[in-house]
């Protein structure tokens, strides 16, 4: 597979790279991001090998992401697949510069547009679920900036499955534009999105990205048992280690899963990040997941990931030892006891 063996986003006829740039650590202002210098040459390093699709939000490092975009971008517009998110905040103190209302939606494109230095936006995505907004002013909202031509398709991240299937729906019934794309954390250590999310965007036509496959670095081996920490605070940490701890994911069994990508990695020849990558490849679900990088030499690590070719044993392994535990109604309904009062002992094929 290469960056130019292109995929369709979801139910569109979009056409993107199996491996997206994700900018969130372009710039410096959270503390440890690449300088503008750095963050250049990575993106050089994927267009010049046939990437797409690129990643940001208005928000990442403070706006400077979208800026730096926006001096990188000239004029390879035309070759980019352009995507940046709303939903967060960026006047603290002010309610209603966060949050999925028209109001914030409207600014926060503006803003995007601006810093970009772009007259669109390829793909928009809702950053998170607010719990306010009432979902006909969201999907009205994200149409009307689809007619205005600011916008050409609605993705949406980090929202319950049964509200983006409602969402989606009342777009369909009322003829506005649906969502083509669910942004959400998919990795070896983040796996319980399989339950609902996952099989709810293959029935209703939305690609999904997957966000930090490699479960914010810690399935790239760095860790250890030492370094189990739990952070609750509220900013956005200055070191990486932090970002992992607020994640919740540097606890004992996603080391132990860290460790068996590592001894499949030592099998193949590979670095432990590009089988974590491959892995999430492998899900037919999967159209893009967001590669995320602070150095050149990081990238080209994580774009060798599409060279990686993981056998059966080796993913049902990876699948194993991470494997999320089954939640009702799965749980109940897959016993054999269940099965047997559905079908009456005959074998039916599942359609899930």
């Amino acid at each position: 597979m290469m960056l130019d063996s292109y995929r369709l986003l979801g139910s569109s006829g979009l056409r993107v790279s199996p491996l997206s740039l994700g900018t969130m650590t372009f710039g410096s202002d959270w503390g440890w991001g690449a300088d503008g210098g750095e963050a250049r040459r990575i993106f050089d390093l994927y267009l010049d090998r046939g990437g797409n699709f690129v990643d940001t939000a208005v928000n990442y490092t403070n706006g400077a992401a979208e800026r730096l975009l926006g001096e990188f971008i000239g004029e390879k517009r035309e070759r980019i697949v352009l995507a940046t998110k709303f939903t967060m905040a960026r006047d603290p103190g002010n309610p209603n510069s966060g949050g999925n209302h028209r109001l914030n939606l409207v600014r926060s494109v503006e803003q995007s547009l601006r810093q970009l230095g772009t007259d669109r936006i390829d793909l928009l995505y809702l950053h998170a679920w607010d719990m306010t907004t009432r979902p006909e002013e969201v999907m009205r909202g994200l149409d009307d900036l689809v007619r205005a031509g600011k916008i050409l398709y609605p993705g949406i991240c980090n929202t319950p499955a049964w509200r983006v299937a409602e969402m989606q729906t009342l777009a369909g019934l009322r003829g506005w534009s649906p969502f083509v794309a669910l942004q959400i954390e998919y990795s070896l250590v983040e796996r319980s999105v399989e339950h609902e999310l996952m099989p709810m965007a293959q029935a209703l036509g939305l690609g999904v990205l997957p966000w930090s496959p490699l479960g914010g670095g810690l399935l790239t081996g760095k860790y250890s048992a030492a370094d189990l920490e739990d952070s609750r605070e509220a900013a956005v940490s200055s070191s990486r280690r932090g970002v992992i701890a607020a994640s919740g994911h540097l606890n004992a069994r996603a080391i132990a899963i860290a460790a068996e990508v590592r001894a499949v990695a030592e099998e193949v020849g590979a670095l432990p990040a590009q089988v974590a990558l491959a892995w999430t490849l492998a899900n037919p679900a999967v159209v893009s997941p967001i590669m995320g990088a602070r150095t050149l030499a990081q990238a080209e690590q994580n774009l060798a990931a599409l060279a990686v070719d993981l056998s059966a044993e080796q993913l049902d392994r990876l699948d194993r030892i991470s494997a999320p535990e089954p939640i009702f109604p799965a749980r109940f309904v897959q016993r054999p006891l269940v099965q047997q009062l559905i079908h009456g002992g005959a074998s039916v094929p599942c359609r899930g």
